[in-house]
């Protein structure tokens, strides 16, 4: 194998099919849907955003990436998925006639609103003096 290939074969070896990025996206929208009606005594007031969803070839297990905004993320995140039954089977009622399989879900969260806050602080506090003024030379 060339050396130039070799640093694509595992971005070639995660691409999702078509059939998969439907499927991740039709979950990501009912479980939205689900969070923001049927789970409501799960979350109560927090707000739980669906920021990607990643299904595996099979179509089987789907890896859920969640965000949380006016509650205490840990906290959530534990109760989701100590509830994630109950979820899965909301999930069934919603989609059960249109696929073959209800795949097996795992929330994870994802910090990358966490990530983008604490990037946007370190480069506010960075101490980048200002570019010396050039003088125009006039002719």
């Amino acid at each position: 194998m060339p050396k130039y290939f070799a640093k694509f074969v595992p971005q070639i070896l995660h691409m999702e099919s078509k059939r998969q990025q439907k499927h991740a996206k039709l979950l990501q929208k009912e479980l939205g849907d689900i969070f923001q009606k049927e789970a409501k005594h799960l979350v109560g007031k927090s707000m739980i955003t669906i920021t990607r969803v990643a299904v595996s070839p099979d179509l089987g297990f789907a890896k859920v990436y969640v965000s949380f905004l006016l509650t205490d993320p840990k906290a959530t995140y534990e109760l989701i998925n100590e509830h994630k039954r109950e979820i899965r089977h909301h999930l069934s009622k919603r989609i059960g006639k249109s696929v073959r399989i209800i795949p097996e879900i795992a929330f994870f969260p994802d910090d990358s609103a966490t990530y983008a806050q604490h990037m946007d602080k370190v480069i506010s506090d960075l101490n980048i003096p200002p570019a010396p003024e050039e003088e125009e030379e006039e002719d």
